[in-house]
């Protein structure tokens, strides 16, 4: 059994803490917090750390880091340096330079793994959404939709600064929310031609909702996103006379396909009460038989450097800085 470590206190660790378990893959032993009174409260049982070298020796043998998005790079690299496989929470890292240096390091480690958690891609119903499409004699464009009042939102508001909605820590609409219908798009369409990113910018300069344009040679994508609002708009993928229709990108609740005779099958099967733990069970069968699953693998880290560069290019197109691109 992989002994857990986790690295934030928030509600996601929580959900991937409960998933892993799930499985029965994994047991979590040690919980790294600023705070020791957060990192007791969120485990009684895990031994809790306030300081991260401390953390990475405890024997741990996966790290899941849900910390704010600019924190990951040195987090992943800390990690990776002693050999403990590493699942970071989507955006992976701020821009493709950090990506870089973190796959020089790998390279130095070869038994390590990096898995970004992009949790949708691994559900039964996307892998359902891929066979259609595969399916489908032409693709004519789809629009992604994923737009979420943020509680956080409110804290703004009132002329605060929340993690998730400032450039400090590499936050936003796309790389919060916007990165689950761009990590879709990418999986079934592969890399677009070109990419545009209209951005609804926060007086911080961050972006707080936003729609991107993808361009392939024969059809356009597009992406609705934003923390701002909520949106009950569905996501669609239209065929030339049949359409997929998809409730919600991220959530995947339920998934229909329409035929070009106008009737409807619907090609979901009843969603799992805990979204991560498909993820969970893909990145232990690749840690534990790593020779069996070779080619998984590449492809997962491969599609995670390909989002990271699109994100980058959207984000580049609407003027959106991060300090961290600066570093």
């Amino acid at each position: 059994m992989l002994k857990l470590g986790v690295i934030g206190t928030n509600w996601i660790s929580k959900m991937f803490v409960d998933a892993a378990e799930a499985t029965q893959a994994y047991t979590l032993t040690s919980v790294y917090s600023r705070r020791e009174a957060s990192g007791r409260e969120f485990s009684e049982s895990a031994a809790i750390y306030t300081d991260l070298e401390a953390f990475f020796t405890s024997g741990i043998d996966v790290v899941y880091i849900a910390s704010p998005n600019s924190l990951h790079f040195q987090q992943v690299a800390q990690a990776i340096e002693h050999d403990v496989q590493v699942i970071v929470e989507k955006s992976a890292f701020s821009n493709p330079k950090e990506f870089e240096k973190i796959y020089s390091i790998l390279r130095e480690h070869p038994t390590v793994h990096l898995f970004e958690a992009a949790r949708h891609i691994h559900q039964d119903n996307f892998k359902a959404i891929e066979a259609q499409v595969a399916d489908m004699d032409v693709i004519s464009g789809a629009t992604f939709v994923y737009e979420k009042y943020s509680s956080r939102f409110d804290a703004y508001l009132a002329g605060e600064e929340p993690n998730v909605l400032t450039r400090t820590f590499s936050a936003g609409a796309l790389t919060d929310l916007g990165v689950y219908p761009i990590y879709a798009i990418v999986k079934l369409f592969g890399l677009p031609e070109d990419v545009h990113y209209f951005a609804t910018k926060l007086a911080n300069g961050a972006d707080g909702r936003g729609t991107a344009i993808l361009r392939y040679a024969d059809f356009d994508v597009t992406a609705q996103f934003g923390k701002m609002a909520n949106s009950y708009q569905r996501s669609e993928i239209l065929g030339r006379k049949d359409t997929i229709l998809i409730d919600n990108i991220a959530e995947l609740g339920d998934v229909t396909y329409v035929d070009a005779d106008g009737k409807s099958v619907e090609i979901s099967t009843t969603a799992p009460e805990n979204p991560m733990m498909a993820e969970a069970q893909v990145f232990a069968d690749i840690i534990n038989d790593p020779d069996m699953h070779t080619d998984e693998y590449e492809e997962l880290f491969m599609l995670s450097q390909r989002v990271n560069m699109v994100l980058t290019q959207l984000r580049q197109s609407a003027g959106i800085e991060f300090p961290a691109d600066h570093a």
